[in-house]
């Protein structure tokens, strides 16, 4: 058996599983992280893989851009696959001036635009936030490995490209570190079906500041938080 958008066979994806954009992040973190790893998925290019990490299993599977695409493959992996601790491992645009490119960043909750909230909420606005137990085990983990973080609250947009120059003022103002495309989601489904998850960011871009990091940085880069993350599995 297989869902739609995995080819996967039940019982070769691990129930602790990272979730990259980007399929050639979880392509590299599956080489150089985690022993034996298998190629699981290849299904329009969203590379997912299966290996081991001090022992445990633990799988990654990319998952595209946007809150539309997580959702599929979030759908998909807990209902067909039961995965059970979901772990973004990405990268966001800081809008805090004390952020710099390469901060880690653990979001506490995640803000955002997401047309499935309103959708699933008859307009009204859900509060999307991460499971307090892997917050707490990522940080312990930060620590043990001597990785500073920052929590708090981060923004989920659907809107890559926007010119409104004073768009992320207000957000700001209330102490948002940061914004990106796909926490927002990987919340709300992680409590509607009742499992763990949770966001580690990387701050790769500063939209205040104009700050940024190159493809190859994005991609290749940024390991504190896969450290972090595969701590957790």
């Amino acid at each position: 058996m297989t869902s739609l958008h995995i080819e996967a066979e039940i019982g070769q994806i691990a129930e602790t599983i990272l979730l990259p954009g980007d399929p050639l992040r979880a392509k590299y973190v599956a080489d150089n992280f985690l022993e034996n790893a298998v190629c699981y998925n290849k299904v329009r290019n969203m590379l997912g893989y299966t290996g081991n990490y001090n022992g445990k299993s633990v799988s990654i599977q990319g998952t595209g851009m946007g809150m539309a695409s997580t959702a599929i493959y979030v759908n998909e992996l807990i209902n067909t696959y039961k995965v059970k601790q979901l772990i973004r491992v990405g990268t966001c645009g800081a809008i805090q001036n004390h952020l710099k490119v390469g901060d880690v960043i653990l979001a506490m909750s995640a803000s955002g635009d997401s047309d499935g909230n309103e959708v699933y909420f008859g307009g009204m606005n859900y509060a999307a936030t991460a499971d307090f137990d892997l917050l707490l085990r990522a940080y312990e983990a930060a620590q043990r490995l001597n990785i500073p973080t920052h929590q708090g609250n981060i923004f989920s947009t659907n809107t890559f490209y926007d010119d409104g120059l004073q768009r992320w003022d207000k957000w700001e103002k209330h102490g948002v570190l940061g914004v990106e495309m796909e926490s927002q989601i990987l919340y709300t489904l992680a409590s509607r079906f009742n499992v763990k998850a949770l966001s580690i960011l990387t701050v790769s871009d500063h939209i205040k500041t104009g700050e940024s990091s190159n493809q190859q940085q994005r991609e290749q880069s940024f390991m504190d938080m896969m450290k972090i993350a595969l701590e957790l599995a």
